[in-house]
C-alpha cells in the first residue's frame, strides 16, 4: 500500500527537520518554506495532510489556509496548525478558517505521530465513504435515466412498433447540442430528457395515432394535444432533468416561424432543447419506416430539412445538423428497425 503523503510548511528549517524526522518513517514528507509554494504544490499534486506553521512572513499560515480551504482543488485537504501561537484565541482563528487541529510547539513526537495518523484515517473514511455515495448516486441517477427512457419508449409503442425512434432521436439531440457548442453537463441531460418528448401521446386515442390516412381537422386539433398532455404528465418539479423534459414535451411542434403548436411561439422563444429535438425528431421520424409511408432516404430527409430552415427550423441548427450527419446516419444504421 502506498504511504501517505504530508506537506510540512514552516520558514525555519530547524522545525522542518523535526516534523520530517519524526514522519519520515511512515509518510512520504513533502515541504514548503512559505505561502506561495504550499499553495503551489498543493494544487499541483494534492498531498493527504498538510501540517501548517501561522507566523510565517508574507503570506502567513492563516492566509494559507483560508486560500486552500477556497480553492476547490484542495478544500479537501486536512490542515493542523503546527505552531507557538497557544492562546484560545489562535485556535479558534484556526479551526473558523477549517483546519482540522492544533499542535502547539515545541512539538511532542508521539502527539504529532497520533494527531496525523488519527486524522489521516478519518480522511480515508471520508473519502471511501464519498466514493460510496457518488456510486450510489450515479447508480440511483441511472435507474432514473431508465425508467424515463422506458416511459419515452411506452408512449412511442402506441405508434411505433419497437419504440427505437427515442432512443435514435435522443442519440441525435445529444449530437446536436455538442455541435452547437453546448455545455457537456447540458448535452447528457437532453440526451436523457429527449426522450420524454412525446410522453402526451398516451393521452392521443389509437384511432387518430395510427390512422393511415390524413386526419381531419378535428383529429388533428386533437392530436396537437399530446404537447400539453406531455407537459401535464411530466409536471412541476424542481429536478433539472425533468424541468427540460417539460419544455421539450411543450416545445418541440413549434416552428421556427411562429407557425407551429401549442403556443405559436417563434424564434429564439423557442427554449433551444425544443428547437434542437424538433429537428432530431422530425429527422427520424421521416428517415423511419411507419405504418402510413415507407422510410425516406436521409438525402429526401435532409433536403426537406435544409428547405425549412427559417421556417420550421432554427438555421442556425440546421447547418450544425449537417455537420454531424455523417455521426447521425451511424447511430440510425446501429439501432434500425426490424
Amino acid at each position: 500500500m502506498d504511504k501517505a503523503t504530508i506537506l510540512v510548511v514552516d520558514d525555519t528549517p530547524g522545525n522542518i527537520d523535526i516534523l520530517v524526522g519524526i514522519l519520515s518513517n511512515d509518510y512520504k514528507i513533502k515541504v514548503a518554506i512559505d505561502g506561495p509554494k504550499a499553495l503551489a504544490l498543493a494544487q499541483k499534486n494534492a498531498p493527504d495532510l498538510i501540517l501548517l506553521d501561522v507566523m510565517m512572513p508574507g503570506m502567513n499560515g492563516y492566509e494559507v489556509c483560508e486560500r486552500l480551504k477556497t480553492d476547490p482543488l484542495t478544500c479537501h485537504i486536512p490542515v493542523i496548525f503546527v505552531t507557538a501561537l497557544a492562546e484560545t484565541a489562535d485556535e479558534t482563528q484556526g479551526f473558523a478558517l477549517g483546519a482540522v487541529d492544533y499542535i502547539t510547539k515545541p512539538v511532542s513526537a508521539p502527539v504529532v505521530q497520533a494527531r496525523v495518523k488519527t486524522h489521516l484515517a478519518l480522511y480515508d473514511q471520508k473519502r471511501l465513504l464519498e466514493q460510496e455515495v457518488k456510486a450510489r448516486t450515479k447508480e440511483l441517477e441511472e435507474t432514473r435515466f431508465e425508467i424515463i427512457r422506458r416511459l419515452g419508449r411506452a408512449a412511442e409503442y402506441k405508434d411505433n412498433e419497437t419504440g427505437l425512434h427515442v432512443i435514435r432521436m435522443s442519440h441525435y439531440a445529444r449530437l446536436l447540442a455538442i455541435q452547437s457548442g453546448l455545455p457537456d453537463k447540458y448535452c447528457e441531460l437532453i440526451y436523457n430528457a429527449a426522450p420524454m418528448h412525446d410522453i402526451g401521446k398516451i393521452g392521443t386515442p389509437d384511432s387518430i395515432l395510427k390512422k393511415p390516412e390524413k386526419l381531419d381537422e378535428r383529429e388533428w386539433k386533437e392530436m396537437q394535444c399530446h404537447a400539453e398532455i406531455g407537459a401535464e404528465i411530466i409536471g412541476e418539479h424542481k429536478d433539472p432533468l425533468l424541468k427540460m423534459a417539460k419544455r421539450i414535451a411543450l416545445s418541440h411542434h413549434e416552428k421556427w416561424d411562429g407557425s407551429g403548436y401549442p403556443n405559436g411561439i417563434a424564434g429564439t422563444d423557442i427554449p433551444i432543447e425544443g428547437r434542437i429535438v424538433a429537428i432530431a425528431d422530425v429527422f427520424d421520424a421521416l428517415t423511419s419506416i411507419r405504418p402510413y409511408k415507407k422510410a425516406w432516404t436521409v438525402a429526401d430527409t435532409m433536403a426537406l430539412i435544409e428547405s425549412e430552415s427559417g421556417k420550421h427550423f432554427d438555421p442556425e441548427l440546421v447547418e450544425h445538423f449537417k455537420q454531424i450527419l455523417a455521426e447521425v446516419t451511424q447511430i440510425r444504421d446501429e439501432h434500425h428497425e426490424t
